[in-house]
């Protein structure tokens, strides 16, 4: 007998994932919103900046043999980021709308899972075997991301229902999702990307909540304070993730020799 040490680069995806996601993407909300609409660097800029950001943050997720989560979460706070500039670039500087923006963007979506599935033979998201397939998974999240934010944005902006009853809205999908996901046998694949996408726009609420003046019900501590707040919520998490993950044991893969 010999034993291949398996290496897994992806988190399992549990409540502490999602609450770690929601924060991530909160972050990636008043980020965006700081450097193009506080510095007033504008979306066009601000996009090519925080796309270069995350081509950066991949390439060392790209080089990691293992899980790593700072650099892991690195990457999802860089789509987020980015996926709020390219979003508000779509329906702004494009002139899109979001509602446009938002088929477009799931268009993407949809397509690069297709592909994926057609090339790899698998849309796993616990678990990446190729170098192909991990590039897949975070165009993937860079769409949702993206997505997620169009549809946030729409929900807010264009439906009428607001910030707060759009987040209702989707806490009652998310909701529904969870029931799905223990009470049926839909694709929990499936289940991920659409609560991959609906976390987004939830998790700007919060972003909003922090943001807005007293007088229109939020906390007032503007896109800097929000940033930091959430920075600092998002470390302690990361910090978690590390400690529990160092404490894992290896669990090596068994083959026959023959």
């Amino acid at each position: 007998m010999f034993y291949l040490q398996t290496m897994n680069k992806l988190p399992a995806i549990t409540i502490a994932f999602w609450i770690t996601k929601i924060c991530a993407t909160t972050l990636g909300e008043t980020a965006g919103d700081l450097l193009s609409m506080t510095l007033n660097i504008g979306y066009t800029v601000s996009s090519a900046i925080l796309l270069s950001f995350f081509l950066a943050t991949l390439i060392i997720q790209l080089t990691t043999k293992t899980y790593k989560p700072i650099v892991y979460w690195s990457v999802i706070l860089a789509t987020s980021t980015a996926g709020t500039t390219m979003s508000d670039f779509m329906d702004r500087t494009l002139g899109l709308g979001y509602a446009t923006g938002s088929m477009i963007l799931a268009g993407l979506l949809i397509s690069t899972l297709l592909v994926w599935k057609v090339s790899e033979k698998s849309l796993s998201v616990t678990s990446i075997q190729s170098r192909k397939g991990e590039l897949f998974y975070w165009i993937a999240i860079l769409f949702s991301n993206t997505l997620g934010t169009a549809v946030g944005d729409y929900l807010a902006d264009s439906s009428g229902l607001g910030f707060y009853g759009g987040a209702i809205l989707i806490g009652s999908l998310l909701l529904v999702i969870v029931l799905i996901y223990n009470f049926t046998k839909v694709s929990h694949v499936l289940l991920f990307w659409a609560a991959f996408v609906l976390t987004r726009p939830f998790g700007a609420t919060f972003g909003v909540l922090l943001t807005k003046p007293l007088e229109n019900g939020g906390l007032n501590f503007g896109t800097i304070g929000s940033s930091i707040i959430l920075f600092a919520v998002l470390a302690v998490l990361v910090g978690l993730s590390i400690t529990l993950n160092s404490n894992l044991p290896i669990i090596p893969k068994q083959k026959s020799q023959s």
